[in-house]
């Protein structure tokens, strides 16, 4: 059973705290972070970093903009991250891409709707392949925000 104080929610660019995916999993496991994050991609890494701190065992869950932050921290920190899931995650912007990251063995889930016309799901699946040595691909019926696939999966199932 994994602390919900050690799992963490990171929101979509033009998202916030508040939104649908944000509130569900908060209901589904009460006590798990989810600030909001502003401005820039380094701004919004700075944001991170003083929340995640040095503890280790993070459980970061990361949509679409999040995903990228997420997967850039893990690659950065890996040693501080249990497990790491993308939902969408835009690993295909230059923020990523740029980066010269050595691929890493922590559990990563990526889950991305096949119907998604903002985050490209194939790129951004080859990109995960070669980055992430322990990676679970999940590809579901759905669009960008996942509304149909959040009701779907068994999220109690791909946290732990």
């Amino acid at each position: 059973m994994i602390d919900n104080s050690s799992i963490i929610y990171l929101h979509g660019l033009e998202s916030t705290s508040q939104s649908g995916k944000a509130r569900q999993f908060a209901q589904l496991f009460p006590g798990m972070l989810t600030p909001d994050f502003t401005g820039s991609f380094e701004e919004r890494m700075e944001q991170l970093h003083p929340i995640l701190g040095d503890q280790k065992e993070w459980t970061i869950i990361g949509s679409s903009y999040g995903g990228l932050m997420g997967a850039v921290f893990t690659c950065r920190h890996p040693e501080q991250v249990r497990k790491l899931v993308l939902l969408a995650p835009a690993l295909m912007l230059t923020e990523f891409t740029s980066e010269h990251f050595a691929p890493i063995d922590v559990p990563t889930v990526l889950v991305h709707g096949m119907q998604d016309d903002i985050v490209p799901p194939y790129a951004v699946k080859e990109i995960a392949q070669v980055m992430f040595m322990n990676l679970e691909y999940i590809p579901v019926e759905d669009g960008h925000r996942l509304h149909k696939a959040f009701e779907e999966l068994d999220w109690k199932s791909i946290l732990p």
